[in-house]
């Protein structure tokens, strides 16, 4: 990842959450919302199958009023930060039984950002006063979103 990329994803935590993060925390986060947006596409394609299609539509991802407020925040947040690029390269699209649908591949990059709003956001509400997230933090971030997602 450039060294511009990495600044922007720093950038990003600290304007959603006034959080210090830096290039060693983007394995973590990488892995958060790719183990995130398969969770998400594997029940969007269990919705699509039990409809009949033989495709992934955007209203089959399970999306919560909470994630699409998040995903409201982050388009906004992007339009300054412009972060989505990244986000839609970084971001596996798992091999699924199903394709996607154009619409859905488009979506994947605003969910993923939503995620990653909702994931900062939640270091805050684990700890108000953190500022730089260790080891302990992103591991019971994950473990809301598990439990949850």
């Amino acid at each position: 990842m450039s060294v511009i990329s990495i600044s922007k994803f720093e950038r990003f935590f600290r304007t959603v959450a006034g959080l210090d993060v830096d290039k060693n925390d983007l394995k973590r986060y990488s892995d958060f919302v790719n183990h995130k947006t398969y969770d998400l596409l594997l029940r969007g394609q269990a919705t699509a199958k039990a409809n009949g299609r033989d495709i992934i539509e955007p209203f089959d991802v399970p999306i919560t009023k909470g994630l699409e407020e998040r995903i409201h925040n982050f388009k906004e947040i992007n339009e300054e930060i412009e972060l989505k690029p990244i986000l839609d390269y970084m971001t596996t699209r798992p091999l699924l039984d199903l394709d996607y649908s154009k619409e859905t591949e488009a979506r994947l990059s605003d969910i993923v950002g939503g995620l990653s709003v909702a994931l900062a956001r939640t270091f805050k509400i684990i700890d108000p006063a953190l500022k730089n997230p260790q080891t302990m933090q992103w591991e019971r971030a994950f473990s809301i979103f598990d439990l949850l997602l």
